[in-house]
C-alpha cells in the first residue's frame, strides 16, 4: 500500500480544488496583512469561508499550509521571457523579480514566507523547492547564450541567475534601499558582464549546467 500523502500535497480537482484555492488565497491575505507570526488556521478558514475541520484535516499545521502555498506559487509563476540575447533575458528576469518584490501584496507575502523559513525547516524546504523551480525555468537562457557564443562553455547557469536576483533581495530584506527598475537593470548588466568574462565558469565540468 503506498504511503499516505502529507497534508496539502494532493492536487485534486472539482470542489476540492476550489476549496484549496480559497484557502491558499486566504493564507496569502493573512500573511500579507499580518506576517507569519500571526498566521492561524482558524482565521484562514474564516477568511476562506471554509469549515475549520476541513482546513485542519487537509493541511494539519501552519507549516503544511505554507508548503502547499509555495507549491502553488511555483505552479502559477510567470514563464521566462526569451529576447534573443543574454542581457535581454537577464533584464527581463530582473524586472520580473523587482515587480514581484515591490508589489504591495507580493512583497509582503515574500517577506513573511522568508521569515517563516528562517525558523521552520519544512517551510525552508518548500521555499528552496520554489526557488529551485524558478532557477530551472530561467537557466536555459544561459545555455542559449553559450550556443550563441555570448558566454564561455562551462558557465554555471544557476549561478548567473542567482547573481541577478541576489542584489534585489538584499535591498528588500537587508539594506532597505530603493528597488527601482534602474537597480534591476544594473543587476542584470552586472551578471551578464561577469558571465561574459568567465566569472561563472565551472572549470571541472566543461559544460554548462542547466541547459547547455
Amino acid at each position: 500500500m503506498p504511503d499516505e500523502a502529507e497534508p496539502g500535497t494532493v492536487r485534486p480537482g472539482g470542489r476540492t480544488a476550489r476549496v484549496r484555492q480559497a484557502v491558499l488565497r486566504a493564507a496569502e491575505d493573512s500573511l500579507a496583512e499580518h506576517g507569519f507570526a500571526r498566521l492561524d488556521l482558524a482565521d484562514v478558514a474564516r477568511r476562506a469561508d471554509v469549515g475549520k475541520t476541513t482546513v485542519y484535516r487537509r493541511w494539519g499545521t501552519v507549516t503544511g499550509l505554507l508548503a502547499d502555498l509555495l507549491a502553488d506559487m511555483a505552479e502559477q509563476s510567470v514563464p521566462r521571457t526569451e529576447t534573443g540575447s543574454l542581457l535581454g533575458d537577464l533584464r527581463a528576469n530582473a524586472r520580473l523579480v523587482r515587480r514581484t518584490l515591490t508589489d504591495p501584496r507580493q512583497g509582503a507575502l515574500f517577506r513573511a514566507l522568508i521569515a517563516a523559513a528562517t525558523c521552520d525547516a519544512r517551510t525552508a524546504e518548500a521555499l528552496h523547492r520554489f526557488y529551485d523551480i524558478r532557477l530551472k525555468e530561467w537557466a536555459p537562457c544561459v545555455g542559449q547564450a553559450v550556443e550563441r557564443g555570448e558566454v564561455p562553455l562551462g558557465t554555471d547557469a544557476r549561478e548567473v541567475i542567482r547573481a541577478v536576483s541576489a542584489p534585489l533581495y538584499h535591498r528588500l530584506l537587508i539594506s532597505g534601499d530603493p528597488l527601482d527598475e534602474a537597480t534591476a537593470d544594473r543587476a542584470a548588466e552586472a551578471a551578464a558582464t561577469a558571465a561574459r568574462a568567465g566569472a561563472y565558469v565551472v572549470r571541472d565540468t566543461g559544460a554548462t549546467r542547466e541547459g547547455a
